[in-house]
């Protein structure tokens, strides 16, 4: 009986699958020096335990702790907002959070909410609520990273979390986006639109340009079919849906390779527009088109938070540029400013703050000024009446600073002052309106028209500090940021990457134990 031929292997095929085992190989040992398991191994057991779990689990905690690159979403019908995942990296161990925590507006109260079918922890992903079936929040994407993050791990997974019912599902239809982290979504009509984002292993990195659609009724995945010049592939840009139903973009980062083990940055600042296609039935045809904003100019930054409060009125706060200095050191600019953006036109402005709490202080003390010769006044009653104030422009005043100790570098965090002069009704300057702390990647949100700011983080070179701060602005008023939250801890310790303990790592694993605990 003749034997059957075997296939033939070409030299090229042999010698991949030969560099591939000892590619494999090398990483075994790598993460067995860092007593660390393989990633995917990792992600698969997560997501097992949380398929097991049986019931919801509920309880009221302090506010999360330290995280950036997470989502805070407006609650489809309720005064509440929902925060989900994010990171903390404390200079040498990185920890991303799957939690979800639910912060009720009236009673300034967080809970964490453990449900069924919980998704793998994840940073760096999107999330849409809508009012659908008692509420629902689309979550697509992000990624997962080891405590060493000698490993990454980028989700192209789309989950969707019942609000009513407090439950997981994985929707699984195919032909969507590849994995990728740092990409936008939006929501218009029944869609969900998904655009850019980057893909970056340590071995392979790439930026998109592409845009999905995901039709929330039907379940179908589909590519956008697009005309015109498109945007060049960025990731960390802003993306609002316009009161046309068309879809806006704005900036965006890329690192480029320039040679060997060398990459440059790039922080773009154009603007596109993508419309749908006249006389398309299907949805699916779209066109580029560049647009030249009015108003303002707005300086070049990436990694900016952007939100819709109102149908035609998105607001951006802070971001980073980064100045180059050479090839390996980055000097990164961080902005504290406040824009809005009419997304019909479009059309930058800057948002001024009134200060009308200041203004009413200054006539108050000039009133009692000019009375005080013929009132008997009280000393006590003065500074009732400023004392909030006069704490508040106090703690303004405090300034980022940054320390290096023997591989430990402390950064005490404080309140900025913005350069927005507020002026009396008699043309007096009365005071510099108090501002949040310059910062990259805040999660924003907009409920009863209140605006919502939350964490993000700080850069000074290749060291990162993660805030927990919170504040809100009356989108009406427009006359001061409100503290809702203060940085907790006057002093984060962050470990040089060749220390080996810190006040950090225990952090760390306190905030996990709480959760465990709930």
């Amino acid at each position: 009986m003749k034997k059957k031929n075997k296939k033939k292997i070409s030299g090229n095929e042999k010698t991949l699958k030969k560099t591939e085992k000892k590619l494999n190989s090398k990483h075994k040992k790598e993460l067995a020096v860092l007593n660390e398991e393989d990633i995917e191994t990792v992600i698969a057991q997560i997501e097992k335990e949380e398929a097991s779990r049986q019931k919801v689990v509920e309880a009221v905690v302090s506010p999360p702790s330290r995280r950036v690159n997470f989502t805070l979403t407006p609650h489809p019908f309720k005064d509440e907002l929902i925060m989900l995942g994010g990171e903390f990296c404390n200079g040498q161990k990185t920890v991303v959070y799957g939690d979800l925590f639910f912060y009720n507006i009236n009673k300034n109260e967080w809970t964490v909410v453990k449900a069924p079918y919980a998704p793998p922890p994840r940073c760096s992903h999107q999330a849409i609520g809508t009012q659908s079936n008692n509420g629902e929040i689309w979550i697509f994407g992000g990624e997962f990273s080891s405590p060493s993050e000698s490993q990454f791990y980028h989700y192209r997974d789309l989950w969707k979390f019942h609000i009513g019912e407090k439950k997981w599902e994985k929707i699984l239809a195919p032909g969507g986006p590849s994995a990728r982290s740092g990409h936008r979504m939006i929501n218009i009509k029944k869609n969900l639109y998904v655009f850019g984002g980057f893909y970056d292993n340590h071995k392979d990195c790439k930026y998109f340009n592409d845009i999905y659609c995901f039709n929330m009724t039907n379940y179908v995945w589909n590519r956008i079919e697009t005309s015109g010049i498109p945007p060049v592939p960025r990731s960390g840009c802003i993306v609002l849906p316009t009161p046309e139903n068309k879809i806006l973009i704005y900036g965006g980062y890329i690192k480029e390779k320039i040679k060997k083990d060398v990459y440059k940055g790039h922080i773009h600042s154009d603007m596109f527009l993508l419309t749908p296609e006249k006389n398309d039935e299907t949805g699916l045809k779209w066109k580029w088109s560049t647009v030249k904003p009015s108003g303002i100019t707005v300086s070049p930054r990436c990694s900016a938070s952007a939100v819709i409060v109102q149908p035609n009125i998105a607001y951006i706060f802070g971001g980073v540029f980064d100045e180059e200095d050479n090839e390996e050191e980055l000097n990164g600019r961080l902005f504290n400013d406040l824009f809005s953006l009419n997304l019909s036109k479009p059309q930058w402005h800057r948002v001024h703050l009134s200060g009308k709490t200041d203004l009413a202080v200054r006539k108050k003390r000039r009133t009692i000024k000019d009375n005080e010769n013929e009132e008997n006044i009280e000393e006590n009653e003065i500074e009732d009446n400023t004392e909030d104030v006069e704490t508040e422009i106090e703690s303004a005043l405090a300034r980022t600073v940054v320390t290096d100790d023997d591989g430990i570098f402390t950064v005490t965090l404080g309140p900025t002052l913005s350069t927005n002069k507020v002026t009396s009704d008699v043309g007096v300057p009365v005071s510099d309106t108090f501002t949040p702390a310059a910062r990259i990647n805040a999660s924003l949100a907009v409920k009863n028209n209140i605006l919502y700011m939350y964490g993000g983080m700080i850069e000074d070179g290749d060291k990162q500090y993660t805030l927990n701060d919170f504040y809100s602005l009356d989108c009406k008023k427009l006359d001061k940021w409100t503290t809702i939250i203060n940085d907790d801890i006057s002093t984060l310790v962050l470990l040089d990457s060749s220390s080996s303990e810190s006040e950090s790592d225990e952090d760390i694993d306190e905030d996990n134990n709480e959760m465990e605990d709930a």
